[in-house]
């Protein structure tokens, strides 16, 4: 026995002639093409703007992770932890760099200009070690942080008019006692290097100094110094701030997620917002399909009567409509990740274009924190977008369908 088809050929057959445009079918194609146009622009900028939002949250986190420690141990008992002298295997084994820091706030006085900043300190040995000092746009001296010598974000040193070589005035939050009172500390250093982030927000806001510099600006002693873990996979953040945890029971751990938490709450809320808000547009187009078949059927009217009379099943009408609409849906689908995956690969070039065209700025760094947009495809967020835009499209296209097969002959034919 040979088995059934899902579909037959006399079912194909009927699908695509009635599918073929014809003259009388004028206001009925309109329809067609404006749900294939809907559904696809749908698709494209769900596909466009989740493409986006993944790349500024990748590029974001890059930033993040390049600059900051990934995993900060502070001691509650004011206890130091030297990192020459710790050992332990669990560690050991996710970690790539042990190294003490500091910080402290101060304001920088340049002139007529003060701006407050964040003094971070290192020992000479493991600034060399930090991911930005290696970064190709650092500019001066790699290996040099010195008792006297700073090193600044370029954002910083453009707002205080400042290049390698020149010397700063520096005032700590803490302060000297004196006959007149307390007096806060005053000192001179000088620009050694320039290094850039990515970030605006701390190249504009952050400066290294030399660690015991540091301690003894802020009055501080080597118990208040902090541990930093960089990481060898700073991605799975989560499973190794508990490995670090287990190892630091009595300790304030934590991690570059922990500080900003809000920052990637916020990303992800909108994120999910915005598929919701966007995939409303796939919906409406959809809707476009059950007028265009509700109108095919009507147009069809004497055409569904003949099939009837003739022998055709009321299961093979609903075929036939319902394959309908989900070929103008699953094509309109399909045109549009090729629209999107392809605006996604190149909305940098796009927003250049439109930014020189129109003179306007569509991506400011100092709102977005990036200097390019950035934009990474998501081959899970495809297949998800093209099968929410798929379903809905099954779903609209049954009931016109229904509809179709439920048609009298008779009273279809007795009025034609």
């Amino acid at each position: 026995t040979k088995r059934k088809k899902l579909i037959s050929t006399l079912e194909k057959e009927i699908t695509f002639r009635f599918l073929k445009a014809r003259k009388n079918d004028g206001f009925l194609n309109i329809i067609s093409i404006f749900s294939f146009i809907g559904i696809s622009l749908g698709v494209a900028i769900l596909i466009i703007v989740m493409s986006v939002m993944n790349g500024f949250r990748t590029e974001l986190i890059n930033k993040i992770v390049g600059f900051n420690a990934h995993i900060t141990v502070k001691s509650y008992e004011k206890k130091y932890i030297d990192p020459a002298k710790f050992n332990y295997p669990q560690l050991n084994s996710i970690s790539k760099n042990l190294i003490s820091s500091n910080s402290g706030e101060a304001i920088i006085i340049q002139k007529d200009i003060s701006k407050g900043v964040v003094l971070r300190g290192y020992s000479q040995k493991d600034f060399s070690k930090l991911k930005i000092i290696k970064d190709e746009t650092f500019v001066g001296e790699r290996n040099n942080l010195t008792k006297n010598y700073i090193s600044l974000g370029k954002e910083l040193s453009f707002t205080l008019g400042l290049k390698i070589g020149d010397d700063i005035t520096i005032m700590s939050s803490s302060g000297i006692e004196t006959v007149i009172g307390t007096l806060p500390k005053k000192k001179i250093f000088t620009v050694v290097s320039l290094f850039e982030s990515g970030l605006t927000d701390f190249d504009n806001n952050i400066a290294f100094i030399n660690l015991d510099t540091l301690d003894e600006f802020f009055n501080l002693s080597k118990n208040d110094r902090n541990l930093e873990i960089y990481l060898k996979n700073p991605q799975n953040i989560e499973n190794q701030k508990y490995i670090v945890q287990k190892i630091f029971p009595d300790e304030f751990v934590y991690s570059w997620a922990d500080t900003n938490s809000s920052l990637f709450s916020a990303l992800k809320v909108e994120r999910n917002v915005m598929f919701i808000i966007l995939s409303l547009i796939i919906i409406v187009a959809a809707f476009n399909i059950i007028s265009g078949l509700t109108i095919l059927v009507k147009n069809k009217t004497r055409d569904i009567a003949i099939l009837k009379s003739i022998g055709v099943l009321n299961k093979s009408i609903v075929k036939i409509f319902f394959l309908i609409g989900v070929i103008i849906g699953t094509s309109a689908t399909i045109f549009g990740i090729i629209l999107g995956i392809t605006f996604s690969i190149y909305v940098e070039n796009l927003r250049q274009f439109l930014s020189s065209v129109f003179n306007i700025s569509l991506f400011p760094e100092e709102i977005y924190f990036l200097s390019t947009m950035p934009s990474e495809i998501n081959p899970i967020s495809i297949i998800i977008i093209s099968l929410c835009s798929i379903l809905i499209t099954i779903i609209v296209s049954i009931f016109p369908a229904l509809k179709a097969a439920k048609l009298d002959p008779i009273k279809a034919l007795k009025y034609e």
